[in-house]
């Protein structure tokens, strides 16, 4: 009678034990954040405005200082005017976050995609999408569809330049880290090593100093660089894409977040209800075409 008893008792426990198993693995997920659940989970939630963020309640979003124009007006991140910070507060929307439930962070451009824990719950800095970022950080799926352009001083022999063979023979810059540069390394294979700046300020600055010939940025940057900053400089034209597939911009989130599929799932509504190229139209409609270097 003990033995069938304590046989019993046994066969009651781990019934128990299946049903709470069963039960924590049905709960929702706690409001913080949920570094160890892999992105496009099963175990992420979607609700709205009750992700798993950094802070209960708040969307941290990050970007570098200064915030350049046209993806952010008057260097104000928070404004919500600018590309970048109106597709931010766009998808903040999509997510179930109001704009007072935004928080701006300031992120170095190539820490947002350096390996390590990141303290934003997304990063939006004309990041571009790469393999070999992705080994570091997730990605959402493209918000910009961009192409990459070379920019001189008017009047110079690099301003004059009808294809990449014409830049071989000079000096180039761009910015550190950036989808620029490899641009320069990758596909112009220039005869002399890049100029290479901490941020486009310094690179801005020696064009037009004389200390390169050229620089390279994304086209709808250089664009306001030749409109309203560098106003002696012109575009001398634009790379294609390398690669068969579009150079695109995409948030950047924690290695294995669990708010990937969520923050992807935003940005491709955005993109098919024409919110994304509503902002495009609005912020970066000066860059229209310019020549293409082959």
């Amino acid at each position: 009678m003990h033995l069938a008893s304590r046989a019993l008792r046994r066969a009651v426990a781990a019934a128990t034990t299946a049903l709470l198993a069963t039960a924590v693995g049905c709960a929702p997920q706690p409001e913080g954040k949920a570094a160890d659940t892999p992105s496009g989970s099963a175990g992420a939630t979607c609700a709205k405005g009750k992700l798993a963020t950094e802070t209960s309640g708040k969307l941290t979003v990050a970007t570098d200082e200064p915030a350049y124009e046209p993806w952010f007006k008057d260097d104000k991140p928070a404004g919500g005017e600018g590309f970048e910070s109106a597709v931010a507060y766009a998808v903040a929307k999509q997510l179930g976050y109001d704009k007072s439930a935004v928080v701006w962070q300031s992120v170095p451009f190539n820490k947002a995609f350096a390996p390590g824990e990141k303290t934003f719950d997304f990063d939006i800095n004309q990041v571009s999408i790469s393999d070999e970022r992705k080994k570091a950080v997730d990605f959402s799926s493209g918000y910009y569809d961009v192409r990459q352009a070379i920019i001189a001083l008017k009047g110079t022999k690099a301003a004059k330049a009808k294809s990449i063979a014409d830049l071989k023979d000079l000096k180039l810059g761009a910015q550190v880290g950036t989808t620029s540069l490899d641009y320069i390394d990758d596909l112009v294979k220039p005869n002399q090593d890049a100029a290479v700046y901490a941020k486009n300020d310094q690179a801005k600055s020696a064009l037009k100093n004389g200390q390169v010939d050229a620089i390279v940025a994304d086209l709808p940057t250089a664009f306001y660089i030749t409109a309203a900053e560098v106003t002696d400089a012109k575009i001398v034209g634009q790379f294609e894409n390398q690669g068969g597939t579009p150079e695109q911009f995409g948030l950047v989130l924690d290695k294995g977040s669990a708010l990937t599929s969520c923050v992807s799932d935003a940005v491709g509504t955005l993109r098919e209800n024409g919110t994304l190229a509503k902002l495009e139209q609005r912020w970066l409609s000066d860059a229209v075409d310019a020549p293409v270097l082959k």
